[in-house]
């Protein structure tokens, strides 16, 4: 009994030490250096207050299914498939194909994809793109309405932040082409069934598994043909970077543009993973549809701009960046990545730019939840640098 209260009495002064942390930092005229224990315990605090901020402002949308911002809407369908694993539901969403067709081709489409497949466990989510144009899942809007999307599905159906995966057939396979790589650091893992990259580059799929499948006479748009050259490029990639850009192609000779649905085995194989959501080696090729954020990097909107091209590596304490542009990135820094009680050197296209301590703080917190509501990635520090400083 006194080791159980002796428990409980350890609780309550740890929860008021970071309660008077979350009052007392807004009163100070700098911010407090916390602790690694404080950073976690902070972390824990402000991420059930999230919670319960999202649950009261999302419940509409999920109970509507539909989710809109600014002019465009998702709707979605929605399955619970078997039980819920402990440590909570991956959710799966899967896209559905059409493309430059009437509303009434995608909206059949639609319905169907949410019968394809039976991920085990899974919230299993096909939603509507919100527009009827051929790239249906890869315009501007679609980053911002999966975000939004997934951070309803952790904060109302409990799903589980690191098995987050997406897969589409056709035009939805054009989709996870692009919003795989663009997405990479919300993935698992990702699977393209009969689709086209156009554009797209695998450069990003450093940390995210990548499915491939397509019929081998599935010659509308050289399909059969692109996939293999994308295959290709991964298969190069893993040859360089061992232990990186995981993948598999399957190509069904026998088959057109419809698989006859032994596609499926994509399933159960991209639910093996889990994200990495802290890499220690990120490769980051701006889209046309630029982001300020990816893994543990971020730049500022004003200076993201399509092509830009970085590459980041932490070993031990020493972060190294090849990059000419742009000239200033933030590094979001977390203990799942250095040990912030410890210098951290960053070594920037050959040459050393910074050398010392990075506070943990509230505002990195307090940013990280504001960005998006991913408890996973919340950095604890973050760290400003620029090239040739």
């Amino acid at each position: 009994m006194a080791r159980f209260s002796e428990t409980i009495n350890q609780s309550y002064q740890m929860k008021f030490a970071v309660l008077f942390l979350l009052w007392v930092i807004p009163c100070l005229g700098e911010e407090v250096h916390l602790s690694r224990v404080a950073a976690e315990s902070m972390i824990r605090e402000k991420w059930q207050q999230k919670l319960q901020a999202l649950r009261k402002e999302r419940a509409a949308e999920m109970e509507t299914k539909r989710i809109v911002i600014g002019n465009k809407t998702l709707r979605f369908l929605q399955r619970e498939i078997g039980s819920a694993p402990t440590n909570g539901r991956p959710l799966v969403i899967s896209l559905h194909g059409g493309g430059g067709a009437p509303s009434e081709v995608n909206d059949a489409q639609w319905q169907n994809q949410i019968r394809l497949y039976e991920p085990e466990g899974a919230l299993y989510i096909a939603p509507r793109a919100p527009t009827d144009t051929w790239n249906l899942w890869h315009e501007a809007h679609i980053d911002g309405l999966f975000d939004r999307l997934i951070e309803n599905s952790i904060a109302i159906h409990g799903v589980n932040p690191d098995r987050i995966y997406v897969m589409g057939y056709s035009a939805g396979g054009d989709g996870v082409y692009q919003i795989g790589p663009r997405m990479a650091d919300r993935w698992a893992a990702a699977a393209m069934m009969a689709g086209h990259p156009n554009e797209a580059q695998p450069y990003n799929l450093r940390n995210l598994p990548f499915a491939i499948q397509v019929g081998g006479k599935d010659t509308a748009y050289k399909r059969s043909e692109v996939c293999q050259q994308w295959a290709n490029q991964l298969d190069a990639l893993a040859e360089a970077h061992q232990g990186s850009y995981l993948h598999f192609f399957k190509s069904y000779p026998q088959y057109g543009h419809w698989m006859n649905r032994e596609d499926a085995i994509a399933v159960p194989w991209m639910l093996k993973f889990s994200r990495q959501a802290w890499p220690k080696s990120i490769a980051w090729h701006q889209d046309d549809v630029v982001a300020t954020r990816f893994y543990w990097l971020a730049v500022n909107a004003s200076l993201a701009k399509k092509e830009q091209k970085i590459e980041a590596h932490c070993k031990g304490q020493t972060i190294m960046i090849q990059a000419d542009d742009p000239h200033t990135i933030t590094l979001r820094l977390s203990d799942s990545l250095v040990n912030l009680d410890q210098t951290i050197n960053v070594i920037w296209n050959g040459k050393q730019i910074y050398s010392g301590i990075v506070k943990r703080s509230a505002s990195a917190i307090d940013q990280s939840l504001n960005e998006r509501a991913d408890p996973s990635t919340i950095a604890t520090a973050l760290l400003e640098v620029k090239a040739g400083s």
